[in-house]
Order: structure tokens, then C-alpha cells, then sequence
């Protein structure tokens, strides 16, 4: 595997600590990261149609994020191809209050910009 994902306990951009908070996320903050995710907890798929499903992104970026994802134990490789681990599917439910919050963003956006 060539991609190295962050881990806890081993500095990472902006934390020499290490500490699992600041590895979690400079993995998520890497670009595509979250789409990825996002798109596997929608439906498992390989890697031509994740590639499709996220506007056509590079190849090599999609490798490299596939394999700092499965370095992390948040994605797995079936024969019908990547899968969230229970580990991947628990980040996706963690981060369902930041959805339920980026939904109310908006609406406050837009009810704002009615105002206007």
C-alpha cells in the first residue's frame, strides 16, 4: 500500500501530539475524502463507478485516497468492490449532526438572502 493515512498517536499536519482528533482530521480534510465517503455510504461500488460518481476526479487521487481509507480501516475491498468497515460506517453516522447542521446553514442562507 503506498498511501500512508494518518493515525492516531503519530503527528499529523498541525498536531505533533498526534492526538485521534487531529489524525481524524487531516484524513478528512484531504481533498475528496469526504465525497468518498459520502458516495460508499450511499451504495458499496468499485472503483470505475466511485471514479463516475465523483465528477470524474483523477485516477491517482482516487488510489491514493481508496488507500489512506483502507489504511485507516474505514474502507474495505470486496469482489463487488469498496465497502464502508463498521469502523467507516460509524464516522458517516458521526457526522450526521454536521448534516443535520449544514441543512439549517442553508436555510438560514437562504431566508437571509430573501431579506436582503
Amino acid at each position: 500500500m503506498g498511501a500512508r493515512a494518518p493515525r492516531p498517536g503519530v503527528p499529523v499536519r498541525g498536531s505533533e501530539s498526534g492526538r485521534p482528533v487531529m489524525a481524524a482530521l487531516d484524513l478528512l480534510g484531504r481533498r475528496w475524502t469526504m465525497r468518498i465517503l459520502w458516495e460508499l455510504s450511499q451504495a458499496p461500488t468499485g472503483f470505475r463507478e466511485l471514479q463516475r460518481r465523483c465528477e470524474r476526479m483523477s485516477s491517482s487521487v482516487l488510489s491514493t485516497r481508496l488507500d489512506e481509507l483502507t489504511g485507516a480501516r474505514l474502507l474495505t475491498l470486496h469482489s463487488d468492490g469498496y465497502h464502508l468497515t463498521p469502523l467507516g460506517q460509524d464516522l458517516v453516522e458521526a457526522l450526521s449532526p454536521l448534516d443535520a447542521w449544514s441543512q439549517r446553514w442553508a436555510r438560514e442562507t437562504d431566508n437571509a438572502a430573501a431579506e436582503d
